[in-house]
């Protein structure tokens, strides 16, 4: 029987490389520092034992924190333009992460860990002899609310980029 040539493969792309220029740009540094601080709120809040409303600040850093990697990581491979829909847009879409879900989860979730560390501050007296929460409480508050301050600059980043009518993050 005569031999059937095999089906045709996907179309070859090309080779994944960094797009350096993502890396180098304010928007990049500052995804850089996102995620730093994201990962420090949540490891440390992870890290101890929290209780009540704690749960819903994990939850939304945690939440918040992928979405900024999986942004971060396509910005830098150059790879936007294979999410359906939102490729086309993507300044847009780095937009209303930041300012919608970037800083306004992480206010909320630094609202709260700095309510507990509040609540909690009594054990920060010398001579307390039972595990203190305060802390963790109030390093995860600073971390947050360092990471809203990033999410909100890289925003206006994308508001001014936006606003001058330009269409790519850089």
């Amino acid at each position: 029987p005569p031999a059937v040539p095999p089906p045709p493969g996907p179309p070859a792309r090309g080779s994944l490389s960094l797009h350096r220029a993502y890396l180098r740009s304010p928007l990049g540094l500052l995804r850089l520092g996102q995620l730093v601080l994201g990962a420090a709120f949540w490891v440390t809040v992870a890290a101890h034992k929290y209780e009540g409303a704690a749960h819903f600040a994990l939850f939304a850093a945690v939440l918040v924190w992928l979405l900024t990697l999986v942004l971060f990581g396509l910005s830098l491979l150059g790879r936007w333009a294979l999410v359906p829909w939102l490729g086309s847009r993507w300044l847009l879409t780095n937009l209303v992460h930041d300012l919608a879900l970037g800083v306004g989860l992480y206010a909320a979730a630094t609202g709260i860990m700095g309510y507990k560390a509040g609540r909690r501050s009594y054990c920060n007296l010398p001579g307390y002899s039972q595990h203190c929460l305060y802390g963790a409480y109030l390093s995860a508050s600073v971390c947050g609310g360092i990471a809203a301050c990033l999410y909100l600059f890289s925003g206006l980043y994308c508001l001014s980029r936006r606003c001058r009518d330009q269409r790519d993050i850089i």
